[in-house]
């Protein structure tokens, strides 16, 4: 790929209107494009970084064994009104009417509709436990849509609805997506809390909330700093039982404001350990039992008897998360983005000094691309006509995490090569190869 038949849209300065340092590098750098307030376009290089998390959000869950499957963004009034969130929802529920009259709704959530597709089709407690999960686009009407995707309207977003027999298999449910979380958010290289946290609409008395600590977020959270190292723990999510897992975290105080109680957080937590700050909410998990399945009807035959099955939900926003790297990673002091390998929109810039008169550097640019796509290493050759230090400002702004550069000192078959902000290397493509490919299996 060349960078000049690229659609990168990029801007001279950040926009105005952008308050947040993700609003700010996402519209300068191209990744959206506003098209109504609190909804955007997403162009090639934000889509690419968004299917890159998808696909990791996904292949979690499907270590697990939660089921993919596809529900649509429009829904039908009646099963909502069946479990009684119709009118309590608010106004963020976007409600409408087909020209047959029908109300109608685009899906802020989709308890109700997994809860009709499972109770139309599974009668027996012999099939469960049933974990399903789809990714597809939601809407909620929020009255201030700000801060670019974080508090945007139309959202990309991972739900997971589980289906148990009981409280005990379904708290297993739980403590299965507990773990998958934290591996999810381990794999983007980010620092994802679990925090007690409130319920909200979707209901129930066990819920939390996976936050990275950032002071543009807009949860504030109250915690034990010892949580921290429990979270960095290299050996925690092999080395533990499921229930163990979640208990090492629940040991510490962590809550999010909904949650807060002064009293207990200065009994419990000693007074240098507490941590009073903001963060991104990144991740959200429920159980609610039978708050669905009850008043819809959904239950299966155990032994000759009619059981409410107990239910749980889970979600992760995978366009949020676009953001949260964001604002995670991005270097104020050297004003330089870098996004973890496994969701950068290409591993390497290939940054050759251009000559009009002089194709040389641009045909050894060809060749490397072509040596590294083998190797499965994602690419882009700035071919432009900029200066070699212009080129190297512009991927340190995109945040492209490896630059091999083709400049007056590249001599033979050692190229100069360097991560983002850091030291230049002269090695030959083998090792630049070797150095990425190792990056990638981390």
């Amino acid at each position: 790929m060349y960078f000049s038949k690229s659609f990168v849209p990029i801007l001279k300065n950040n926009p105005t209107e952008a308050k947040i340092k993700s609003h700010q590098l996402m519209l300068r750098v191209g990744m959206i494009k506003q098209s109504s307030a609190g909804i955007y376009s997403w162009l090639p290089l934000g889509f690419k970084v968004m299917k890159k998390i998808e696909q990791i959000v996904r292949e979690e869950q499907n270590r697990i064994g939660v089921q993919e499957i596809l529900m649509p963004t429009i829904q039908s009034s009646e099963i909502w009104k069946e479990s009684g969130r119709y009118d309590d929802y608010g106004e963020e529920m976007l409600r409408i009417k087909d020209r047959q009259n029908r109300e109608m709704l685009y899906g802020p959530t989709n308890e109700e509709l997994v809860t009709e597709i499972f109770r139309s089709s599974i009668k027996s407690y012999k099939s469960l436990p049933q974990l399903l999960y789809h990714i597809q686009w939601k809407f909620r009407d929020e009255l201030r849509p700000r801060f670019g995707i974080m508090r945007c309207r139309e959202f990309y977003m991972k739900d997971a609805y589980s289906f148990d027999l009981n409280d005990d298999e379904a708290l297993f449910s739980y403590n299965k997506f507990f773990l998958s979380y934290l591996r999810t958010f381990k794999r983007l290289n980010l620092s994802a809390i679990p925090m007690a946290a409130d319920t909200g609409p979707i209901g129930g008395n066990l819920s939390h909330e996976f936050i990275i600590l950032a002071d543009t977020g807009e949860s504030k959270i109250y915690t034990d700093k010892r949580i921290f190292e429990v979270n960095s723990a290299s050996t925690l999510l092999e080395k533990n039982s499921l229930t163990n897992l979640r208990l090492q975290y629940e040991k510490f105080y962590s809550v999010t404001d909904e949650k807060f109680d002064k009293k207990e957080f200065e009994k419990v937590v000693p007074e240098d350990f507490r941590v009073n700050t903001k963060g991104i909410e990144v991740g959200h998990i429920f159980y609610f039992g039978d708050k669905y399945s009850k008043p819809m009807n959904t239950t299966v035959d155990f032994n000759g008897k009619k059981v409410f099955v107990k239910m749980g939900s889970y979600g992760i926003g995978v366009s949020r998360l676009v953001g949260a790297i964001i604002e995670a990673k991005y270097n104020d002091k050297d004003e330089i983005m870098k996004w973890p390998i496994s969701v950068a929109p290409y591993h390497c810039a290939i940054i050759p000094m251009i000559n009009k008169n002089d194709t040389t550097n641009l045909e050894k640019s060809n060749k490397i691309f072509e040596f590294l796509k083998f190797k499965n290493i994602d690419a882009i050759i700035d071919d432009t006509e900029e200066n070699i230090s212009a080129k190297i400002r512009k991927f340190n702004l995109i945040g492209i995490p490896y630059q091999l550069i083709l400049g007056k000192k590249t001599e033979g078959d050692l190229f100069e090569f360097k991560e983002i902000n850091g030291e230049t290397q002269k090695i030959s493509i083998d090792e630049v190869a070797s150095q990425i490919l190792k990056a990638k299996s981390n």
